[in-house]
């Protein structure tokens, strides 16, 4: 499906941000599906009458089965910019993430030790330091309850993969539809229920305070969820 203006969260002359629907690649993988990256390039291009292809560059990336805000460079300054705010984590990034258990604690910080096999494209989690482990940090606490299932809004304080879906479910909460980390079951959709609400940073050339915040999927179950 292609971008339109409705999937259009923030843009200027510098950054678009795209409210990223769940079952999208961000950059082209073995699949050979076309990717977010593209798909933003062929709006670019359609939008400003661009004679053949237009620059984008990929700040930043979320896992395939999740939404929400995805933020891209259109200049090679900004990109630049921005790759180093989010290696020196200037960036805050805010997830929503719908679990079936409550956790035993409201809120808390976890600390993990993740080791990612890539052919398999799964993530462990270690309490300890283990060789070709990353250190993983999030904060998460629980902001609601509707018909048994909870909302948990998760502030990771590192970027690794795969980091908030196996983090939650060390907690015995895995995501809803993330059967890959603990879910029974997964969706049909090929989605799980993380999204990305919240990306705020300084303008990489204006310098100012950027707060992009993503709508919620119109799913039939996630909408309920847009008040809290």
């Amino acid at each position: 499906m292609p971008i339109t203006a409705k999937d259009i969260l923030y843009e200027d002359n510098h950054l678009i941000a795209i409210n990223k629907r769940a079952g999208d690649i961000v950059q082209v993988d073995e699949t050979g599906d076309e990717p977010l990256e593209e798909k933003v390039k062929k709006y670019l291009v359609a939008t400003y009458n661009k004679p053949n292809t237009a620059f984008l560059g990929v700040v930043h990336r979320l896992d395939r089965p999740v939404s929400g805000v995805i933020l891209f460079a259109k200049t090679s300054k900004a990109l630049e910019r921005m790759n180093a705010q989010f290696k020196n984590r200037e960036v805050k990034k805010t997830y929503w993430a719908i679990v079936r258990k409550k956790p035993a604690l409201h809120s808390g910080t976890l600390v993990h030790w993740l080791v990612k096999n890539p052919q398999k494209n799964v993530v462990t989690p270690y309490e300890k330091e283990v060789p070709g482990s990353q250190r993983a940090e999030l904060s998460y606490r629980l902001i609601g309850e509707l018909g048994g299932y909870y909302l948990i809004e998760v502030d990771p304080l590192t970027g690794r993969s795969h980091q908030i879906r196996v983090q939650l479910s060390t907690l015995g909460c895995p995501i809803v539809g993330d059967n890959k980390y603990g879910y029974p079951r997964g969706s049909r959709k090929g989605s799980i229920c993380l999204h990305a609400r919240r990306l705020q940073f300084n303008h990489p050339v204006k310098k100012e305070p950027v707060n992009i915040f993503a709508r919620l999927p119109v799913d039939g179950f996630w909408e309920r969820f847009e008040d809290f």
